[in-house]
C-alpha cells in the first residue's frame, strides 16, 4: 500500500491511500464468506458456496465495492500509523476512485489537535470585577428562612393568602366523571406553591373557610394517562391556617442551632454571605480572564473538530434530558429557541471549550508544567471517594477504558488554570486591587439554619471538557 500526506489546513492532513487490486484479495474473501452465509444460493449450504459463485450472485460491483469497505477501516488504521499522525476525530473517507492500472485510490481527511503558535501575553492582566456587599437585609433573609422552617401553623378566621396553608377537599372531574388521581381529602396546601396542579392557587387566592371554588386546569406530567387531559376543579376550603413565625431571640437560637445568641448565629450567616459573594466574584474573574486570553488567542480551530465537539454536546443535552422526561421539541420551547438557534449555541460552546484546551496546554507547555504521581493519586483518590469505589477499582476501570490520560490532562489544565489566575491582578471599577481569598463558608457550626448554597458559582467552567 502506498501513502502519500498533504497538508490540508493548519491542523489537517490529507492522505491518500493506494491500495493494488492484490492488496484487496484478503477482503474479497472475507466478504465472500460473509455474504454466502447470508444469501439463499441452491445446492450449498450456508457459507459453503464458492467465490466467484457469491460473486456472480450479488453482481461484480457490489461485491468489489463490499470489498473496499471491508480493506479501508484497517488500510487507514495502518496508513495512520506510518505516516506517524494523531488523529483527534474520526478520520473521514472523502473520495474512492479507480487508477487506470485498477488500483484503488481513497482519499482520507485526518484531524489532528490544534496548537497555538503563539500565546497571549499572561503574565499581568488587569480583569475588573466586583464583590457584592453583604447588607444587613440579606442576613435578615437568612434569618427568615430560619423562622419559616420553625414556623407553626394557626388557624385564622380570614380568607387565604399566598403564602398561608389550608386544609382543602378537591375533586377534579372530567366530562363530568371524577379522576381519583387528581382528588384528594383533607390536603393542607400552600397558597402559591404551584406544587399540585396548575390552576389551584388562582382558586384559592381571597378563598375563605367553608368557601367552594370551581374553575378550569389542564393536568400536568405525572398523571399517568390523564396527562394533559382537561378538567374542572372543584374545591372545599376547610379552613385556613396562617404560619406562626417564631420570635428571633437567644433562646430560641440556642433551641434550633448551636450558637448561644442571635449575634454569633448573624455573625455565621454574615460571614457566610461573605465568602459566597467573594467566590461568585472569583468566579467572575476567572470567567473574564479566560475569555479574554480566548479573544486574544490566534488559532484556527479545524471544522472537524468543532463539529465532533457539537455532536457530543448535542448527544450530552439529548441524553439529560431523556433522563429527566422532556423530549428535544418541549425543550426548544421551554427555551425559546429553534434548530438554528441551538446548533449556534453549541457551536459556540465547542468553540469556547476547545479554545479553552488549547490555551491551558499551551500554557501547560510554555511553564513546564507536569502532573506527578502524587497528584494523580490525590484525584484517583476524590474519584473513588465520589464513587464508593476503591482507588484500585477507579484505576482499573481508567485504564481500561484509556481514561487515565484523560485524568491527567484534566490535572494538567487545572494547574495551567492556577498560573492563570495566580498571575493576573482582580481590580474594582476604580482600578484599586481586591482580595479574592476569603475562607469557605463555615457549613459545619450549625446544624439548622437553611445557609444559601454557592450554587451559582462557576469557578470550575473554565476548564470543563
Amino acid at each position: 500500500m502506498k501513502t502519500d500526506v498533504v497538508d490540508a489546513g493548519p491542523f489537517e492532513r490529507l492522505m491518500t491511500l493506494r491500495l493494488a487490486e492484490p492488496e484487496l484479495e484478503s477482503a474479497k474473501e472475507r466478504v465472500s464468506r460473509r455474504l454466502s452465509k447470508e444469501l439463499k444460493i441452491k445446492g450449498f449450504r450456508p457459507g459453503k458456496a464458492p467465490r466467484a459463485i457469491v460473486e456472480r450472485m450479488v453482481g461484480a460491483e457490489r461485491f468489489r465495492g463490499e470489498a473496499i469497505d471491508e480493506a479501508l477501516p484497517e488500510a487507514v488504521a495502518e496508513a495512520i500509523v506510518e505516516a506517524e499522525l494523531k488523529p483527534v476525530t474520526t478520520p473521514r473517507v472523502e473520495a474512492v476512485r479507480d487508477a487506470e492500472d485498477g488500483a484503488i485510490e481513497v482519499d482520507v481527511r485526518v484531524t489532528l489537535w490544534p496548537s497555538a503558535d503563539e500565546l497571549p501575553d499572561y503574565g499581568d492582566r488587569e480583569v475588573t470585577v466586583e464583590i457584592r456587599e453583604v447588607e444587613d437585609d440579606d442576613v435578615a433573609e437568612q434569618i427568615d428562612r430560619l423562622r419559616n422552617q420553625f414556623a407553626e401553623l394557626e388557624e385564622v378566621d380570614r380568607p387565604g393568602d399566598t403564602g398561608d396553608f389550608m386544609l382543602i377537599n378537591i375533586t377534579a372531574l372530567a366530562r363530568g366523571t371524577e379522576i381519583e388521581e387528581a382528588s384528594a381529602s383533607d390536603l393542607l396546601y400552600e397558597i402559591g406553591s404551584q406544587s399540585f396542579i396548575p390552576g389551584l392557587d388562582e382558586l384559592l387566592v381571597a378563598a375563605g373557610g367553608g368557601d367552594i371554588r370551581e374553575g378550569p386546569a389542564t393536568l400536568p406530567e405525572g398523571f399517568g394517562d390523564h396527562a394533559g387531559e382537561e378538567v374542572t376543579l372543584r374545591v372545599l376550603v376547610k379552613g385556613v391556617r396562617a404560619k406562626k413565625l417564631p420570635e428571633v431571640t437567644d433562646e430560641w437560637v440556642t433551641d434550633v442551632s448551636e450558637f448561644d445568641s442571635v449575634d454569633e448565629l448573624e455573625s455565621m450567616l454574615r460571614d457566610n454571605l461573605v465568602a459566597i459573594s467573594v467566590n461568585a466574584a472569583r468566579g467572575a474573574f476567572q470567567e473574564d480572564l479566560v475569555k479574554g486570553l480566548i479573544d486574544d488567542l490566534d488559532v484556527d480551530l479545524p471544522e472537524g473538530l468543532v463539529q465532533a465537539e457539537m455532536e457530543a454536546g448535542f448527544h450530552n443535552l439529548y441524553h439529560s434530558l431523556e433522563g429527566q422526561g422532556i423530549d428535544m421539541a418541549t425543550y426548544l420551547q421551554v427555551t425559546g429557541q429553534d434548530e438554528e438557534g441551538l446548533s449556534e449555541n453549541l457551536r459556540e460552546s465547542a468553540v469556547r471549550s476547545l479554545s479553552t484546551r488549547v490555551l491551558l496546554e499551551g500554557v501547560a507547555e510554555a511553564e513546564a508544567i507536569e502532573v506527578d504521581e502524587a497528584e494523580m493519586e490525590e484525584a484517583l483518590d476524590d474519584l473513588a471517594a465520589s464513587s464508593g469505589k476503591s482507588i484500585d477499582e477507579v484505576r482499573s476501570a481508567l485504564e481500561s477504558s484509556g481514561q487515565e490520560q484523560s485524568l491527567a490532562s484534566d490535572i494538567l489544565r487545572r494547574k495551567a488554570l492556577d498560573v492563570l489566575m495566580d498571575g493576573a491582578r482582580a481590580v474594582n471599577a476604580d482600578g484599586e486591587p481586591i482580595d479574592l481569598s476569603a475562607p469557605e463558608p463555615e457549613d459545619d457550626r450549625a446544624d439548622s439554619p437553611d445557609e444559601p448554597s454557592p450554587a451559582g458559582d462557576e469557578a470550575d467552567q473554565a476548564d470543563q471538557d
